[in-house]
């Protein structure tokens, strides 16, 4: 008998604080960014809690005020302060979500005087990285970045556990005992050269295939980056024909999919979807996720992918930007597409929306990937972008060594092909590399 078992539903809270230099559509942009984070792990954001201060607490990021209110909503308190709505739907908060990176005191400090959980964005992001990653070398990109977050997080735990967190050797008790803790951050430190180790064994092996499939077959490569949740994947399946997970959801893709562009080109074209990039992505993150990110690097053309549907599309294009720039990608041709132009209102709100981006970025590509005639457009730039620098030539083969004739038509483009009595000629359009390696091919050919 199959057995259904309900997950029950879990409730938080958002609190953040906003500093002079934010202003309010960049605050609300980023609280939104939160509040679709939490989407993503099953948090239901049941209130939000802002304060404007200079400076964050640093005791526990909130101020005293404030973090009396929240708990008042979190326990269900009666209003002590005018203003303080309660929560009256009497939901048991789980989680405060905080929307920065903030100290492992502040967190425990936060967390002790308001009864709850508390998750800073920097957590929120590591867990749904760590719940969505599935090949080997995400799971372990991933695990570095947690334990690298963890680390610091144990000596907060130590002050807690005080002299008991000490073991004792030598006579008396007194010696060279090692703390659980020191054992502990060792073990971290291990586990981490450990990963980092079989990391770069798996990014040896990736580079050594992926020269190999480009040597042979004489692939193109295009990578698509942007914000998460830009339509990536959507785009991917729609470029490539391929069943690859679309979902309305943060970070839904971790790990790089590699698919043909359909219907195939000369020279053939090789997509690939990436990992995408958010406003304050730890820097461990960053680091840890540059073998996922090489697809980017290693591109021959960058499709850009923004959601035009979406107000705040200036201040993710700048994050991607930054995001490049870091590792080193910013140096290779792209091309900026606005994705989800169908969810810009009416038709007229469309057509607005589309002329104002071409005049602000006057070669970009403004398109649905749900709409195949503008699929096809993007599809026919990929293809025009490789093309640009293929070159004509005549190949001669003789009938001796016709068994090659299948090496032509898998690396060029064949644009006519006559024969006599000594064999075969043919006119052909290649990248200038393939058309070489074939002359030189058939020149060993007696």
């Amino acid at each position: 008998m199959q057995r259904e078992v309900e997950e029950k539903s879990r409730y938080a809270v958002v609190a953040a604080v906003q500093l002079p230099s934010v202003s309010d559509n960049e605050f609300e942009a980023s609280l939104t960014e939160l509040r679709e984070l939490a989407k993503t792990l099953g948090y239901e954001v049941v209130r939000t809690f802002v304060q404007k201060r200079s400076g964050f607490d640093t005791t526990a990021y909130l101020g005293a005020g404030k973090r009396r209110e929240i708990r008042s909503f979190v326990n269900n308190e009666p209003a002590e302060f005018e203003g303080i709505v309660a929560n009256a739907d009497s939901r048991d908060i789980d989680t405060i979500l905080v929307d920065h990176e903030i100290s492992p005191s502040q967190a425990r400090n936060l967390e002790k005087e308001v009864g709850c959980e508390v998750m800073d964005r920097t957590m929120v992001i590591l867990e749904i990285f760590h719940r969505n990653a599935r090949s080997r070398a995400a799971r372990a990109q991933v695990e570095i970045a947690r334990l690298g977050y963890m680390a610091p997080r144990l000596r907060e735990a130590a002050k807690l556990a005080g002299p008991q967190g000490r073991q004792r050797s030598g006579v008396g008790g007194r010696g060279g005992g090692e703390s659980h803790t020191e054992l502990d951050r060792r073990k971290i430190r291990d586990r981490i050269a450990e990963l980092q180790q079989e990391i770069a064994a798996m990014d040896v092996e990736r580079k050594t295939q992926r020269a190999r499939r480009q040597q042979r077959q004489g692939l193109a490569s295009v990578a698509l980056v942007g914000y998460t949740n830009a339509g990536k994947s959507t785009l991917m399946r729609a470029l490539t024909g391929s069943e690859v997970l679309v979902a309305n959801k943060l970070f839904a893709t971790l790990d790089t999919t590699v698919r043909a562009l359909h219907p195939e080109s000369m020279p053939r074209v090789l997509v690939s979807d990436t990992v995408g990039f958010i406003k304050n992505l730890p820097h461990g993150l960053v680091a840890s996720f540059k073998s996922t990110l090489e697809e980017a690097l290693d591109a021959s053309l960058l499709l850009h992918v923004i959601d035009a549907s979406d107000p705040g599309f200036e201040r993710q294009l700048e994050v991607t930007d930054g995001v490049l720039e870091e590792i080193g990608a910013n140096v290779v041709p792209r091309i900026r597409v606005f994705n989800k132009i169908d969810h810009v209102g009416d038709a007229t709100a469309q057509a607005e929306r589309e002329a104002a981006l071409q005049i602000q970025y006057p070669d970009c590509v403004v398109m649905s990937a749900r709409r195949p005639d503008d699929v096809a457009k993007l599809h026919q730039a990929i293809v025009a972008f490789f093309q640009q620098n293929l070159v004509e030539a005549e190949l001669f083969l003789p009938w001796s060594a016709q068994q090659l004739r299948g090496g032509i038509y898998a690396s060029c483009q064949v644009l006519e092909e006559h024969s006599d009595s000594e064999g075969a000629f043919f006119r052909v359009r290649g990248e200038p590399h393939a058309v070489e390696n074939l002359r030189e091919q058939f020149s060993q050919v007696r």
